[in-house]
Formats: structure tokens, C-alpha cells, sequence
């Protein structure tokens, strides 16, 4: 894997709340000096990090780390194609061939994984 210190990493699925991984993949990107922003269903905010609603208009995104299962990343394909991020981790529970197939489509790379494992085991 390559190193990811100079793009952005989006996190879709964000959450406030401190026992979802989502909250716990902000803190850690944080931990590991990425820049972050993220996206959910409610705007808040984690550790200094907005979440927004909208989808930011940054054309710099690096990686885009999903916390939403397959039917809920549905009305987010063109967004997430739109954004042309260097990578997309889908990480457990978010697994979805139809998205992967798009995504291959438009040449973005992707892969099955846990965004903190990689963290934690210098992969990401």
C-alpha cells in the first residue's frame, strides 16, 4: 500500500456516536496525521471533525472509507464516482459487487478491508 500523507480521506457514513466505527476510524486517521472529512446522515462533529450532509465539492480525495451497508450506498454511486477518489475501502458489512463493479468501471482502485486494521498495521 502506499502512503496516504498528502490526500484528503473521506469517511461516508460518519457518525457521532463514540461506539461506531465510523467515530473510531475519524479519531484514528486523526492519530495518524490524515487530513479527514467526513460525511453522514446528521451533521455533528468528531474531534474537531464537521460532519456534513453534503457531499464536499473537493476533487482531492484520496481514499473515501464506507460505513454504509450496500443499500444504503446506493444513492451515493454518482457522488462517489463523481468524487474519482484514488481508492475506496469498503470495510465489513459494506461489501458491495455492484459498486465495486462501477467503481472498476471508472478505473478506482478498491479494496475489502478494515480501515483501523490498516491504521494499526501501517497498511493503510
Amino acid at each position: 500500500m502506499e502512503e496516504n500523507k498528502t490526500g484528503k480521506v473521506m469517511v461516508l457514513g460518519a457518525s457521532q456516536n463514540p461506539s461506531r466505527y465510523s467515530n473510531l476510524a475519524i479519531r484514528m486517521l486523526q492519530e495518524y496525521d490524515h487530513d479527514v472529512l467526513a460525511v453522514g446522515r446528521r451533521e455533528g462533529e468528531v474531534n474537531g471533525v464537521a460532519i456534513n450532509t453534503q457531499w464536499p465539492n473537493h476533487q482531492d480525495i484520496h481514499t473515501l472509507t464506507l460505513y454504509l451497508n450496500a443499500q444504503n450506498q446506493v444513492p451515493h454511486y454518482q457522488e462517489i464516482l463523481n468524487l474519482k477518489p484514488k481508492r475506496v475501502i469498503f470495510n465489513p458489512g459494506t461489501e458491495n459487487h455492484e459498486l465495486q463493479d462501477k467503481l472498476n468501471e471508472a478505473g478506482i482502485e478498491f479494496l475489502e478491508a478494515c480501515t483501523l486494521v490498516m491504521l494499526r498495521t501501517n497498511q493503510f
